[in-house]
């Protein structure tokens, strides 16, 4: 797994997302993005993750943060995700897991006994010059945008 660390530029990357656009890194120049890697669309932990980041996004919004969800899922399954749940973001369907190596989120993890690879639930918080101001390896699901809210608010920066 590639390891990146705070205060070094976010990697750019190009991306489809649940409508087939084209979605990259630079297409927000200038503004604060939050790029959260989550395992999979429609299970407990991943739908708790995504509902708190809809519930609280008027608060990212008000900062102007931009919200980008990534996971292996396709096209098809992030817009079921989407009307389900009436997420306001993009999800990127990274099914060739691209993105998602480019980040390091990928790698060994272990569940009930059983020892797999996987996506690590991971969140990077950039700043508007897209350097990296945190990275959230655990996020909590039922808080997450209150989390990366705190982050920004430590940094000040974007």
């Amino acid at each position: 797994m590639k390891h990146l660390k705070i205060a070094q530029s976010a990697p750019e990357f190009k991306g489809i997302d649940q409508n087939g656009t084209d979605i990259s890194l630079s297409d927000f120049k200038g503004k604060p993005v939050v790029i959260y890697f989550y395992p999979k669309d429609n299970t407990p932990g991943c739908t708790t993750q995504a509902c708190n980041l809809r519930d609280n996004y008027s608060a990212l919004l008000a900062k102007d943060i931009v919200v980008i969800g990534v996971s292996g899922d396709d096209e098809k399954s992030h817009q079921k995700f989407i009307k389900k749940f009436d997420l306001p973001f993009p999800l990127i369907a990274d099914v060739d897991k691209e993105l998602i190596q480019l980040y390091g989120v990928w790698g060994e993890k272990k569940f009930m006994g059983k020892v797999y690879d996987g996506i690590h639930r991971t969140t990077f918080v950039l700043d508007s010059t897209h350097t990296i101001i945190g990275i959230i390896e655990k996020p909590k699901n039922k808080a997450h945008a209150e989390e990366i809210l705190e982050i920004f608010e430590k940094n000040k920066t974007s």
